[in-house]
């Protein structure tokens, strides 16, 4: 897969796939998605003590990397489980400028996300604890993983890439997430909120980070 590194509207940089004619983050901003989508209606609003979050798409890390300086500053340990096709190579990792705009210590955590072994729980600042899974999300077993109290949903476009948003998929995602687990997606599109509810979860719409109306989150009841 052919990637070039293009800029977004906070100055934060990711991926674009020219065959795709698709990028790994928004192009309003990839940074101030990854905070408003993953880690404000996700990460932050979970009531679990000692959380998992699974992340379908581990793309350029941005997301896990939020997350880590979170769970940090928070004091909340935190396992992260991220499931990815395609890795980035380590020079595109180097042109990314994410820890440039947060601080020294993110670049040092994010260059240790990515530097860290795959299949293999490592332990990245002393409250979080990255699994990174080299592996198709269309065709892998979550039985041996545990149950996850926060879903990043985080692949390319419904339109781009539908067999990622599957129906089946988001069934096995529920019967392998907690109770009163929640699901956060960029995508409000009809279809899949619809897909999501036929899997059992309670969705909601929200408004949506720069150049989106809408997001999705959805919730797995406790009963």
């Amino acid at each position: 897969m052919q990637r070039k590194i293009i800029n977004t509207g906070d100055g934060s940089k990711t991926l674009f796939v020219p065959e795709m004619d698709e990028q790994y983050h928004s192009v309003n901003g990839a940074l101030t998605e990854s905070r408003y989508v993953y880690l404000e209606r996700g990460y932050l609003c979970s009531k679990a003590i000692n959380p998992v979050v699974l992340e379908i798409g581990f793309g350029t890390g941005l997301n896990a990397l939020i997350t880590a300086l979170h769970s940090n500053s928070l004091q909340k340990p935190t396992t992260y489980i991220t499931l990815e096709k395609y890795p980035i190579t380590p020079n595109e990792m180097e042109k990314l400028n994410y820890g440039d705009l947060i601080s020294a210590d993110a670049q040092q955590v994010f260059t240790k996300l990515h530097k860290v072994p795959w299949n293999i729980k490592t332990s990245i600042t002393p409250y979080f604890n990255l699994l990174k899974i080299k592996a198709d999300v269309t065709t892998f077993s979550f039985t041996d993983l545990p149950p996850a109290d926060v879903i990043y949903f985080d692949a390319f476009g419904p339109d781009k890439q539908p067999e990622m948003w599957d129906e089946l998929i988001f069934k096995t995602l529920f019967e392998h997430s907690a109770a009163n687990s929640i699901l956060v997606t960029y995508s409000a599109k009809g279809e899949i909120r619809r897909r999501l509810e036929r899997s059992g979860y309670l969705t909601e719409r929200l408004p949506g980070p720069p150049g989106k109306r809408q997001m999705l989150r959805a919730a797995k009841p406790s009963d």
